[in-house]
């Protein structure tokens, strides 16, 4: 795979991780769809519970087609190595889980998915791990959030639904400088527009189901390690324990495989929450093209984002890609090649009344709660995906009751526009 981090994100979403099968020569990845593995011998056996020997043992942990995606999507981030989770939502949970315990504390942004947002501050309180919000705009006074129960710091590249471009720099620095590691969900950028270990992320996560499948077919997750932090300190001490279930095994001396490795071995094996051999097929896929699909439907969000700004009846429109956006300076400083994502708000005048007759106008734009699709899709989030948080907690992370949220796909834009405006003017 040496060769293989020098290619650049074209060629590495095309043959990233694969070198063919040696029995088959298939140029496709097969879909490996077995759950067990033939061992050689029993010791062969032993040696592979026990950590000795690299190998397939159970499909819950490991799976040669996963492996490829796994392989694909850590070259693509820049990582040390992946895992993959049956969806994103189990992505993130692994991801804390293999930082938290009882009792912990986890610092993120204000600005988040509504089911992160309800995981943070309903179901892990419910387990006793704490989550203490940051705006953006406070990070200047973040130190005071932060204690010796700290252990992450989450944020997402591109915030979801408010579409602000996170300072990485600023968050990565704030989280080193107290100890603990950074998390970005990178969903809504893709490794093609952003790579946040490149700007001091520790851990990357993803929501396999959006962009990098690209078609709606298939839920997955995945997280990526930059094998970077070293959790042989005191604040990470189930790192530095033996560990029962491993006969001892204290994670921490495996340097920088530390967190990746407990990730697959303990919390995948533990919580079964791994991805099917043949959504990683529809996803591996899917990810084949997802450069011509980001490029594309960037280029279609920013026209729509231009024009829907001159429509009367909007009273605003939220896209990095306009001048005057809160988050043009940093997608200039964080995104590639001049684009913006494929994603942009708008707010209705008239409110949240008037933002539902708005969507239920629409024709060509799908009412659906996903984004990342080849089909252009439209929601409501302060009806639906955000419809759980109190008014104040919905202004809190943009997603308030005027709101209209486009995830922009790959019909001609004219089609678009013209659904979006009789939309608006009937």
């Amino acid at each position: 795979m040496s060769d293989q981090i020098r290619w650049r994100p074209e060629t590495l979403a095309v043959r990233g991780g694969y070198e063919g099968d040696s029995l088959t020569r298939s140029i496709s990845v097969p879909i490996y769809q077995t759950v067990g593995y033939q061992f050689a011998d029993t010791g062969h056996a032993a040696r592979l519970f026990n950590l000795e020997e690299p190998g397939n043992i159970y499909t819950r942990i490991m799976n040669p087609t996963t492996d490829v995606l796994e392989k694909r999507i850590s070259l693509l981030e820049g990582g040390l190595g992946a895992v993959a989770f049956s969806s994103g939502m189990a992505a993130i949970t692994g991801a804390i889980l293999n930082l938290a315990r009882s009792g912990d504390e986890i610092v993120a942004s204000t600005s988040l998915y509504g089911g992160t947002w309800t995981l943070f501050t309903s179901t892990l309180q419910d387990y006793g791990i704490t989550v203490r919000l940051l705006s953006d705009d406070d990070l200047a006074q973040g130190d005071q959030a932060f204690n010796d129960k700290t252990r992450a710091v989450f944020i997402e590249s591109i915030g979801n639904p408010r579409l602000n471009i996170s300072d990485l720099k600023a968050w990565a620095d704030l989280a080193h400088r107290n100890g603990v590691p950074l998390i970005v969900d990178n969903t809504f950028s893709t490794p093609y527009l952003e790579r946040p270990i490149d700007h001091g992320a520790d851990i990357v996560v993803h929501s396999l189901t959006k962009w990098i499948g690209g078609h709606g077919n298939a839920l997955g997750g995945i997280v990526v390690d930059a094998g970077r932090f070293n959790y042989n300190t005191d604040r990470f001490g189930y790192y530095t324990k033996p560990d029962s279930s491993y006969h001892g095994l204290v994670f921490a001396n495996l340097g920088e495989a530390a967190f990746i490795t407990r990730l697959r071995v303990k919390i995948l094996r533990d919580t079964g929450a791994a991805l099917s051999p043949t959504n990683a097929f529809h996803i591996l896929q899917g990810l084949e093209t997802l450069p011509i699909r980001i490029r594309q439907q960037s280029e279609t969000a920013l026209l729509l984002a231009e024009r829907l700004s001159q429509h009367p009846a909007v009273s605003w429109v939220n896209y990095p890609g306009l001048p005057d956006d809160p988050a043009y300076r940093n997608a200039h400083r964080y995104l590639s090649d001049g684009l913006y994502g494929a994603m942009l708000n708008f707010g209705v005048k008239g409110g949240h009344a008037q933002a539902l007759k708005v969507m239920d106008r629409l024709n060509l734009w799908l009412i659906v709660a996903n984004v990342g699709d080849v089909r252009s899709m439209a929601i409501h989030p302060a009806s639906t995906t955000h419809q759980q948080l109190s008014p104040e907690e919905q202004e809190l992370a943009g997603a308030a009751g005027d709101l209209i949220r486009l995830s922009v796909g790959l019909e001609h834009p004219e089609d678009l526009w013209e659904d979006l405006r009789q939309a608006l003017e009937s």
